[in-house]
């Protein structure tokens, strides 16, 4: 969203896609600013020693996470726009097929920053990285946060009580763009049509839980059946997923940080 946002104002080159093949990417993952290199998932984690314990069930949707009275406890939550408002309004009963046209229309970021406003007393800790969100959940310190799911499955991995779901997970992907007037662009260009090849991204799942933009990376054997069930991009945990609207974030951002950054404040 912010790369967009920063080819918008002018402060990308134009990718040239005539020399990098997009031809398998997930639709949503390319813009005329940025190439997407993984792909990662807005989820929410949940402490499993506290939720989902003796046969109850534990929280499955962005209402239970907003249900403080069902699902009691300390929330961590994004302590900036991108990726905050989406699940604010799937909260608020908005279809995850709609949620954009509802942040596009007259009001809607208002509604969804509304939202967020009725969880803030239950809002702990207001997390700005990667790391943090994940340490606030290891150590206990919140009993749900939203974050990155490769961050929670880090944390799994090494004993902490920590689960997820991708259900109406918002998935999103880290991308390669070009600054203006880069010396050497002709070669930038060449780099990015290299590492967006099915077998470059394939490999980077072997470190972290996050999938790539390639489709093709997911044939001929790049990626085990095993791991693929582990990772956002794979077309049955897309199918659960709601895509990052990177238009949206070119048209809107800067207006809705400042309504969020004076919510945070009040």
């Amino acid at each position: 969203g912010s790369a967009a946002r920063a080819g918008a104002e002018g402060l990308l080159e134009p990718l040239d896609y005539s020399v990098i093949d997009v031809s398998h990417f997930y639709p949503t993952m390319k813009s005329k600013f940025c190439v997407g290199g993984d792909v990662f998932s807005n989820v929410f984690a949940w402490n499993t020693d506290k939720y989902g314990k003796d046969g109850q069930p534990g929280p499955k949707t962005w209402a239970d996470f907003w249900d403080v009275k069902k699902f009691p406890g300390k929330r961590a939550y994004r302590g900036g726009v991108a990726g905050s408002l989406e699940p604010a309004l799937m909260a608020d009963g908005v279809p995850p097929d709609q949620v954009y046209a509802v942040l596009s229309s007259k009001g809607g970021i208002e509604r969804a920053i509304n939202k967020i406003r009725q969880l803030k007393p239950n809002i702990a800790v207001w997390w700005t990285s990667g790391a943090q969100h994940a340490q606030l959940m290891k150590d206990g310190e919140v009993d749900m946060a939203t974050g990155w799911n490769g961050r929670f499955d880090d944390i799994a991995k090494h004993g902490a009580k920590v689960t997820y779901s991708f259900d109406q997970g918002l998935l999103d992907y880290d991308c390669f763009a070009i600054p203006k007037g880069a010396p050497h662009k002709d070669a930038a260009m060449k780099f990015l049509a290299e590492i967006s090849k099915a077998q470059y991204q394939a490999s980077l799942t072997r470190y972290i839980t996050y999938g790539p933009t390639n489709k093709d990376a997911y044939e001929g054997g790049l990626i085990s059946d095993a791991v693929a069930k582990t990772l956002p991009s794979s077309p049955a945990n897309a199918a659960k997923q709601i895509p990052l609207d990177i238009e949206w974030y070119e048209q809107f951002e800067k207006q809705a940080a400042a309504l969020y950054q004076d919510m945070m404040l009040e």
